[in-house]
């Protein structure tokens, strides 16, 4: 529903900042997003607002596929249940992970109802991969791009459907809360409530306001806080960063994956993922000099945990000074490796690779955030009426380290039970009219963009050098330093500046920096993701 007025200046038409109110804003559009929409459009108007085209989010490019219980000849829930515990070495949320692994079949159900096509075997049943850290054949796939498979599927629904209206190109800068309304809101403050958001719209430059009963942040991870990473560009952390600055609870943000095998070619941004199912296909991991080396770290080998690989690599490409090492597929029959994973196959020959005759150059690089914004099992977050679904909250569900493929399914379930819960108490929920619309009076657009992309190069090589896969408190004291004289410069140029998606994204990715760096601080042992040189692991025993 639209209350914007256009209003005439100079004889020609100028599109003023407008007012909508929405019973639903949604702030990202992967399968986190799209599924809550598409579930509560029944009940309601819903804004889905993406800050580039609905296409571009993480979803899309997760290649392996979505875990869930299947084939109860041989697997079932407590077994799926295990398995997450133990990958998340046992700080996940017992409750968040049950309600994931149980509620997964019923969800696999509505994604095929949407479109989605798993792959399936000759007699109908499944075809299910194997993962690391995964004791069974639990993962559905469509060849190796899942995620872009189910993505399509519900931007197709989400299209069709008339009570949903998509904004694309608009960048949510702040949620609105009583803050705006001239309260004084700290992090003690107990009733901090959403109204909404201020949404800068990149066509035209104005900042809307977008007034709603009920807000859902499903603006994905923060790969790109990181130098080196798979995610999408896009990935800042925006929602996490506007939680946190409206003084929402962030949590376990120490806990970042790092994929171990990111295909190593210099200068692309994101990097190409070769996905975990290869190695649980066969291929091998070997180092610059053709030996097999993770008998060294773990007696999994390829099909360990992610967290122990990638420390694996890192450590022998410190071991020796190389860049990357090497995935080898070359045993296993070509004409199933392509069959198996057309992309990978295609991406790496038109690099002048052939996977089935060459090794694939691999090294870790930035994937996943297993923390971010709090949630309850309703995905409700500490600041009422603001749900988040996806990778940018914290269920609980991945503890000190995610299974593979539990993303997915953990973002559709959550959308699921914000959906139940947002529907039930919509109705006792009115809009705040009395919100002012986005003061940028005194402002001016920054002269020297050069200012805003060598800070953000900045930002990402402290996160690399300092924050990385191996951590100290010598390093993190240094990305502290650091940071926080970009912190100083940034809020200094954004109070002076018109707002824009650059300066936005610059103030979001040290706001997620800072969150990452002061957490790992804050951790004093290695556990899970987080790996510190100065509280060397504990065995697995005696934390139990």
């Amino acid at each position: 529903m639209d209350l914007g007025v256009n209003l005439q200046t100079d004889n020609n038409f100028k599109r003023q900042a407008m007012v909508y109110q929405y019973d639903y804003l949604v702030i990202g559009s992967g399968i986190a997003g799209m599924s809550f929409a598409l579930k509560v459009a029944a009940h309601g108007r819903v804004a889905l607002v993406c800050k580039t085209r609905l296409d571009e989010a993480n979803t899309a490019l997760a290649q392996g596929g979505v875990a869930s219980v299947t084939d109860l000849s041989v697997d079932n829930f407590e077994k799926h249940i295990e398995d997450t515990m133990i990958a998340g070495d046992w700080l996940s949320d017992p409750v968040a992970v049950r309600k994931v692994v149980t509620e997964a079949p019923a969800q696999i159900a509505e994604l095929i109802g949407w479109g989605v096509d798993f792959d399936k075997k000759d007699d109908g049943t499944f075809d299910l991969h194997r993962e690391g850290g995964h004791s069974e054949f639990r993962i559905l796939h469509h060849a190796d791009n899942t995620g872009f498979e189910i993505q399509e599927s519900l931007i197709k629904a989400v299209r069709e459907n008339p009570n949903i209206d998509i904004f694309e190109d608009h960048f949510a800068i702040e949620i609105v809360t009583q803050h705006h309304l001239g309260k004084i809101v700290t992090r003690r403050t107990p009733d901090i409530t959403c109204y909404g958001a201020y949404v800068l719209d990149q066509t035209t430059g104005n900042v809307d306001t977008f007034l709603a009963k009920v807000t859902l942040m499903a603006t994905g991870g923060a790969g790109a806080v990181y130098t080196t990473t798979t995610n999408p560009l896009v990935a800042t952390g925006d929602g996490i960063a506007m939680v946190y600055r409206a003084k929402g609870t962030v949590k376990d943000m120490e806990f970042i994956q790092f994929h171990p095998t990111a295909l190593y070619h210099p200068g692309d941004r994101p990097s190409f993922l070769i996905t975990e199912a290869m190695r649980g296909y066969g291929a091998v991991l070997r180092n610059k000099r053709g030996e097999e080396f993770m008998q060294k770290y773990d007696p999994r080998l390829s099909l360990a945990p992610r967290d122990i690989v990638a420390r694996a690599i890192d450590s022998e490409m410190k071991l020796h000074g190389d860049d990357h090492v090497y995935l080898d597929v070359t045993h296993k029959d070509p004409e199933e490796t392509r069959r198996h994973f057309p992309n990978i196959y295609a991406k790496c020959l038109s690099l002048g690779i052939d996977i089935t005759k060459d090794y694939i150059p691999v090294a870790p690089a930035a994937h996943y955030l297993c923390g971010g914004i709090q949630v309850d099992t309703n995905g409700e977050s500490s600041i009422k009426r603001l749900y988040a679904v996806g990778e940018c909250s914290c269920t609980g569900l991945h503890g000190g380290n995610r299974l593979a493929s539990n993303s997915l399914i953990e973002a559709v379930v959550y959308a699921d039970a914000a959906a139940r819960h947002a529907m039930e108490h919509v109705g006792g929920y009115s809009f705040r009219t009395d919100v002012p619309q986005w003061n940028d009076e005194g402002t001016r657009h920054p002269e020297e963009m050069v200012l805003i992309t060598q800070s953000i190069k900045e930002v990402g090589q402290i996160m690399a050098t300092y924050v990385g896969i191996v951590r100290s408190n010598l390093r993190l004291d240094r990305a502290w330093n650091r940071l926080d004289i970009l912190y100083e410069e940034t809020e200094r140029l954004f109070k002076c500046s018109k707002a824009s998606r650059e300066i936005c994204e610059l103030r979001n990715i040290i706001n997620v920096g800072y969150l990452i760096m002061r957490q790992a601080k804050e951790r004093k042992e290695s556990r899970g993701l987080h790996y510190t040189l100065d509280y060397p692991p504990v065995p697995k025993s005696a934390q139990q």
